[in-house]
């Protein structure tokens, strides 16, 4: 029987305890590339990260896996359609606090909380899809959602990530965020001290363009949808994870 693990098994538990890298690391990713399951997560996870690496002029790039639509499911002000076309434009003016042009944004628009499931026809066609679409950046580094992130999305885009690189030699390095993973510190999800190296990357400089870019996605704060109770919103106890001056990263030995 495999032992319980305690706290200090976790990398989420206590995350000040992992080495911090001064902002000046950004520039060493190279051409970097934030894989994003919705529309928000890239500023979520990323944001300090992607500021940094625009202000050293590396020109990141972000893929939007989905297009965001069913955060109001019950909304007749926005019904899916219009609330993608929104958060569509609440990613570029995120994009734009960050430093980023308009050009820099991919949307696949992939419905919301319907990326395709492995062993499935669906699945291959997104992975020849994204593999297309990696060919033609390069990326040095490729950012992608933490695999066990409690949400369907972030798990499925980690796996067409992945697959979408099976066989790439050289590979991009690979680096891991948490978004929703936060909210779990310890258990099933939580990343293990025993799946890869955790540090985080001081981002004090650019927290404030990183939290006005937040602001942007105003649909997520309950500042625009206004006739569905039921709908998403992100709540400060989980705003509070990403107003620190520092982002963390997972390096896990295994990809």
């Amino acid at each position: 029987m495999t032992p319980a693990l305690n706290s200090t098994a976790f990398q989420l538990c206590e995350p000040e305890r992992h080495s911090l890298a001064p902002p000046e690391t950004a520039s060493t990713l190279g051409f970097s590339v934030v894989v994003a399951p919705h529309p928000d997560d890239e500023t979520l996870g990323c944001g300090g990260v992607l500021a940094l690496l625009a202000a050293a002029g590396k020109q990141p790039r972000v893929i939007v896996m989905t297009d965001g639509s069913r955060s109001h499911p019950h909304s007749r002000t926005h019904p899916p359609a219009t609330l993608a076309a929104v958060r569509e434009q609440e990613t570029l003016a995120a994009l734009a606090e960050l430093g980023l042009h308009a050009r820099a944004a991919t949307f696949l628009r992939f419905g919301d909380c319907a990326l395709p499931g492995r062993d499935t026809a669906e699945f291959h066609d997104a992975v020849t899809r994204l593999r297309a679409l990696l060919a033609t950046l390069y990326p040095d580094t490729l950012f992608v959602p933490w695999r066990r992130d409690p949400h369907c999305d972030h798990q499925a885009t980690w796996h067409l990530m992945r697959a979408a690189l099976d066989g790439d030699r050289p590979r991009p390095r690979w680096l891991e965020y948490p978004v929703w993973a936060w909210m779990q510190p310890e258990g099933d999800v939580a990343p293990r001290t025993d799946e890869g190296h955790a540090w985080r990357l001081d981002i004090s400089p650019v927290i404030a363009r990183k939290q006005q870019a937040l602001s942007r996605h105003a649909s997520q704060l309950g500042k625009i949808v206004h006739d569905d109770p039921t709908g998403f919103t992100l709540e400060p106890s989980v705003l509070a994870h990403f107003a620190m001056p520092w982002e963390l990263f997972l390096e896990p030995a295994d990809v």
